[in-house]
């Protein structure tokens, strides 16, 4: 009885003919690497934004002939941001160059644990900050 594609073995450690790669792969891997670019792009686009409201809001009151209230929050949200951003950028091309190492060499590649772990761990601080940032009572310090 043949054997599926599914059923097949997975390699140990190296196996060219369990995994070819195609013209797709490479493509698909660029691909993939743009998308971290256009997301780190977005992030340092976002970040220049909220970094210059701050200055935004200065000159509306300006114009209103009122006070405004000297606020840092923007400005370091606004360059957590763009750092944010180029660490996606980084990260993206690590990724892409340890899928493309991969796929010349036929062995599969991985986000390893640690990785992700360490991924999980520095949004969630990111979002604690965020929280603390945004809802602490002003003037309570």
């Amino acid at each position: 009885m043949a054997r599926l594609p599914s059923q097949e073995k997975a390699p140990s450690a190296y196996n060219p003919r369990w995994m070819e790669p195609s013209t797709r792969d490479h493509l698909a891997n660029e691909r993939t690497f743009l998308a971290y670019l256009r997301t780190a792009l977005a992030f340092i686009g976002f970040g220049f934004v909220i970094a210059r409201f701050a200055v935004f809001i200065r000159e509306f009151a300006t114009l209103q002939h009122s006070v405004a209230q000297r606020s840092t929050t923007s400005t370091t949200f606004g360059i957590v941001m763009v750092c944010a951003g180029i660490g996606i950028a980084i990260f993206g091309l690590f990724r892409y160059a340890a899928v493309a190492r991969g796929l010349r060499e036929g062995r599969p590649t991985q986000l390893s644990v640690k990785a992700a772990s360490a991924t999980v761990v520095l949004l969630v601080g990111f979002g604690i900050v965020l929280a603390y940032v945004s809802y602490r009572v002003p003037g309570a310090q």
